[in-house]
């Protein structure tokens, strides 16, 4: 079985939208979360604060003109696919033998939630005519088609928070069974609207500190009470490892097992056992020829959400003992992504390899009572650069886990 190689990566985070300054904002291990543009909302039970993008303007990938006719999703999205793809070497694929896999929730969210204000306000005539072009969940995959000629599949995969390793997954899967020859794949989303906010806040999933926004996700801490809302994008180029090194390409790491459950519990709620979880971190880490006692770090969920951490801690404890490998949660620092959440953590979690640091919890102070894990936090961790494991656990119970290995 040929072994996946990453050529290439490219990130658009609210940590920073290069590589250097993302994984700079993660070994800070300081939330970015701030107040976020969202004056079209009267509610006051509505948090105003979240983890928006910065910089990404510098990236110069997306003209102003083209910017304007996209969504922000589909703008992240892009300018990390193709800062992906320079970062590979540009590769020059036969242009069918080639796949575009896409992680995205909610598609252009905060276009379809402007348009439809719009029109409730002032009608029809005031409604974007580009509204369904640009809304779709589809757009960042077909326009990084288009961007690069790439006539293989550009798909959208919408498991929610675990699409963007789903994507990954899948993209892996791809590869290996000689369908294509070079894989762009990651994930993208921007839900930082009002409309949003306000539902997820309804739905108690959201944090209410609204008075301290920089400290309001914590991951896996007893005062945890929800997480923050984050955007941005995360692509990797992937390739059989044979074929990266016969043209010459660096290599950031292997991705080696790819596994995936569905709880089949509820919509917002994990299996309180974590069984499901589980079961995908244990595939993952068999698809990979490994053990459990071989994996020597993981990039957690941690969402800052109650039963969420709960579950994702009762998980780890089952798989791999009480204490178990150094476990870090990047939300802490930018939110989540959502759809976008797990291709930025599979970045984040090849970065600490290739840097031999795991960057901290932020927010972290205590374990809640109960839980067994070894949870970085106050500073980073030196470590010995091994296996990998990187989690994503979305709402509808999809749970989607990599292994991730040194090049």
């Amino acid at each position: 079985m040929s072994m996946i190689a990453i050529t290439g990566m490219g990130v658009v985070s609210p940590a920073g939208s290069t590589l250097d300054t993302f994984w700079a904002g993660l070994v800070a291990g300081k939330s970015v979360a701030g107040v976020l543009d969202v004056a079209d909302t009267a509610d006051n039970d509505v948090p105003r604060f979240g983890c928006a993008v910065r910089g990404i303007e510098d990236l110069n990938l997306v003209t102003p003109k083209e910017a304007r006719r996209m969504d922000p999703f589909a703008w992240y999205g892009v300018s990390a696919g193709l800062t992906a793809f320079a970062d590979a070497g540009s590769p020059q694929p036969d242009p069918g033998r080639t796949a575009i896999l896409v992680g995205n929730a909610v598609g252009g969210r905060r276009t379809t939630d402007k348009d439809s204000r719009n029109y409730y306000l002032h009608g029809p005539q005031q409604v974007s005519p580009l509204l369904p072009l640009v809304s779709m969940p589809n757009v960042a995959a077909a326009t990084l088609a288009m961007k690069l000629g790439w006539h293989g599949p550009a798909m959208t995969i919408a498991t929610t928070c675990a699409a963007g390793v789903d994507a990954i997954g899948q993209a892996v899967l791809t590869l290996r069974a000689n369908r294509a020859d070079v894989v762009l794949a990651g994930g993208a989303e921007s839900t930082v609207s009002a409309l949003t906010l306000a539902a997820f806040s309804k739905l108690s999933a959201m944090s209410s500190r609204s008075d301290a926004p920089d400290k309001a996700s914590r991951p896996f801490d007893k005062d945890r009470d929800g997480f923050v809302m984050g955007e941005g994008a995360g692509f990797v180029v992937l390739e059989r490892l044979e074929d990266a090194k016969a043209r010459g390409a660096k290599v950031y790491g292997i991705v080696a097992g790819y596994g995936c459950t569905s709880d089949a519990y509820h919509m917002s709620m994990p299996l309180p056992d974590g069984s499901s979880a589980i079961a995908a971190m244990t595939q993952a880490i068999q698809d990979a020829g490994l053990q459990a006692s071989d994996i020597v770090h993981v990039n957690a969920h941690g969402t800052s959400t109650p039963l969420n951490d709960r579950a994702e801690a009762t998980a780890l404890q089952k798989v791999f003992g009480p204490g178990g490998p150094p476990v870090t949660s990047i939300k802490g620092v930018i939110g989540h992504l959502i759809g976008a959440a797990g291709a930025v953590e599979a970045i984040a979690t090849t970065l600490t390899l290739q840097n031999a640091l795991v960057p901290p919890t932020a927010n972290h102070q205590e374990l809640e009572p109960g839980m067994e894990i070894d949870v970085v936090h106050g500073a980073p961790r030196p470590i010995t650069p091994g296996p990998a494991l990187s989690n994503s656990f979305g709402f509808g119970g999809h749970n989607a886990c990599l292994v991730v290995t040194p090049a």
